[in-house]
Order: C-alpha cells, then sequence, then structure tokens
C-alpha cells in the first residue's frame, strides 16, 4: 500500500470536506425544490471512500454502488460541477441529465453507478469482475452496499459465485447501522455481517468505517488477496449517517442524542485533529482548505443553475434503441 503521509491526510482533509460540503449543498437545493426525486447523503460516510481511494489504483480499479453514491465518482476524478448538474436534471450532467440522484455514472472514471434499486448494483459488480477475470486484466472491482441489500437474495447469489469462480471483487458493507428506519439487529440475527462471507469461505473482515487509515489498510490486504488471484472478500465497513435515509426521512427511529455521540468521532474531525497534533498543517492553512473548497461549491452550484435542462426530443433516445421503434406513434418535433 502507498504510505500514508503527512499529504495524505492533507489530501483527505480536503476530499472529504469538499464531499461532506458537496452534499450540504444538495441539502439546501432539494429545500428549495431545485432537486427533485429521492435524494440520500454520504455525510458521516466519508472515512470509507477516503481509505478505499488510498488503496486501489485509480484509472484502474472500477467502482459500482447503491444509490448513496453522489461523491464516489468525485473521488475517482470526475468534475463535481458536472455530477451537481446532474442531480439538478442539466444537460450538462454526468448522464446528461436523464440519470439524477440515483444514477450517477462516469464510465470514463470507472465508476459504474449509482443504482436505485436496492442490492442491484451487486450482481453488476460482479459480472464487471467477471469480464476481468475472463479477459485477464488485472482490475479489481470495489462493490458498496448499505446493509439493508444484505437480506437481498442478489447479495447471496453474487458472493456464491465470486466464491466458485474466484473472481476479483470487495463486496464492501457500508453499514450505517440502519436500513431506511431499521436497525440491523431487528432485521437479522447475525448482526455481524461480515460473518456472512464465512458461509461461502471467502475472506471477511470488520472494520472502523470511521478512520480512513483502519479503511485503507483492510482494502489493501483484499486488494492485494484479488490480485493473487485468491477470490473475493466481503468487508463491513462499522459507519454512521449523520443525515436520514433520504431527505424525506422524519428520523423518528434514533434520537438526537444518538446522532450527537456519533459526531464526536466525525471521520472529517479525526483527520483535522491529527493533522494539528502532529502540525502536518497549520490552522491558517486549513483554513486555506477551507475556503478553497467553499469557493468550489460555489462554482459547482452556479454551473448547474446556469446550465440548460435536456432538450425535449431528448424523451426517448435513451429508451429504444431501434430508431423507428413500431410502438410509438409519434415522436416529439
Amino acid at each position: 500500500m502507498k504510505q500514508i503521509t503527512s499529504k495524505t491526510y492533507i489530501n483527505w482533509y480536503e476530499g472529504m470536506l469538499l464531499w461532506r460540503k458537496f452534499e450540504d449543498k444538495l441539502a439546501a437545493a432539494y429545500i428549495q425544490q431545485k432537486i427533485r426525486g429521492f435524494l440520500h447523503l454520504y455525510n458521516g460516510q466519508e472515512a470509507i471512500l477516503a481509505g478505499c481511494l488510498h488503496a486501489i489504483e485509480i484509472g484502474k480499479d472500477r467502482m459500482i454502488s447503491s444509490y448513496r453514491s453522489h461523491v464516489h465518482s468525485i473521488g475517482l476524478g470526475e468534475d463535481p460541477k458536472y455530477v451537481m448538474a446532474e442531480l439538478y436534471g442539466k444537460a450538462t450532467g454526468t448522464s446528461g441529465g436523464l440519470g439524477g440522484s440515483m444514477h450517477i455514472f462516469s464510465k470514463k472514471h470507472n465508476f459504474f453507478g449509482g443504482h436505485g434499486i436496492v442490492g442491484g448494483q451487486i450482481p453488476l459488480g460482479t459480472g464487471i469482475s467477471f469480464g476481468d477475470k475472463y479477459f485477464k486484466r488485472d482490475n479489481v472491482t470495489l462493490c458498496f452496499m448499505g446493509e439493508g441489500a444484505v437480506r437481498q437474495g442478489s447479495f447471496h447469489e453474487s458472493i456464491n459465485l465470486a466464491a466458485l469462480w474466484k473472481l476479483p471483487v470487495i463486496y464492501i458493507i457500508e453499514n450505517n447501522g440502519y436500513a431506511m428506519g431499521t436497525s440491523v439487529s431487528r432485521s437479522t440475527t447475525q448482526v455481524e455481517l461480515w460473518k456472512h462471507g464465512d458461509s461461502y469461505g471467502i475472506h471477511s473482515l470488520s472494520v472502523d468505517g470511521m478512520n480512513p487509515v483502519k479503511v485503507a489498510e483492510s482494502i489493501d490486504k483484499c486488494i492485494s488477496h484479488a490480485r493473487k488471484g485468491n477470490g473475493p472478500s466481503l468487508v463491513e465497513a462499522k459507519t454512521y449517517r449523520y443525515r436520514g435515509h433520504s431527505m424525506s426521512d422524519a428520523q423518528q427511529y434514533r434520537t438526537k442524542e444518538e446522532v450527537e455521540e456519533y459526531r464526536k468521532i466525525d471521520p472529517i474531525s479525526q483527520v483535522k485533529n491529527t493533522i494539528l497534533k502532529n502540525k502536518y498543517a497549520t490552522e491558517a492553512k486549513l483554513k486555506k482548505i477551507d475556503d478553497k473548497v467553499k469557493k468550489k461549491i460555489k462554482e459547482c452550484e452556479e454551473f448547474a443553475e446556469s446550465s440548460p435542462f435536456p432538450d425535449i426530443s431528448l424523451l426517448y433516445d435513451s429508451v429504444y434503441e431501434q430508431k423507428d421503434y413500431p410502438f410509438i406513434k409519434h415522436k416529439i418535433d
């Protein structure tokens, strides 16, 4: 694994802060009805992505995730202004405004979504890794999911197949404690979700998902395991989300005191405290990073606001491949 240095921590701080503020801006835009539909935010879970990005080879390895994935493509190199434009439903977005919040996609940067169906990305991530093994490519796929997806049949079917064929895929359960509003203990008798991997004889482990160092170290071991041809891994990253399941979540299943308790171990605060404690940077330098992030978010907002909506003539273009589809009697001019 690449060495974790003072520069790593500073990059983590800037990246994680950008993701947090990006999501905060989306929440504000949603309240103003500038973003429609569903909106699932990543606040609190940033250490998982930061650690994974440090461990993988960016530009080579791949990621696929659920609908809580706006910032994954940004971490892989996508310009955040295009991601924000996609959430606004604008033509300049990563999918031309046709995907929206739950379907962020960036082929150029090896991010394969953004999937709205719970567990829908798991067999797709498995298939991507199968393609890499079939064509003898040295890529590894990171397949993210929430803990609620573990109760889906697609999870078990995919892991079983990946184990049989020794596919180079890492299944990462971002366990934030609640599947929508249902706690893990109310939906499964096996609350240590990483132990599901034992049933399929695959490399499985649990990690502190609020600490990017521990995540990076764990994912690095899994990547090495996969590149050696030893097959998949299952990682349970124990984390916490500070916002609701989606913007429509009243959060009546947990107390404000519980949320505040987890804020004491906020991953961004942990990284900042380490930087200051070890004198990797001064408060003044971190303030410059804060201002840089604030400016970047403003630029993203202005770009999304000023971008045009997709032309109405595109209504059918991404639905039917056949140009003269016989069951459509008209085309919008």
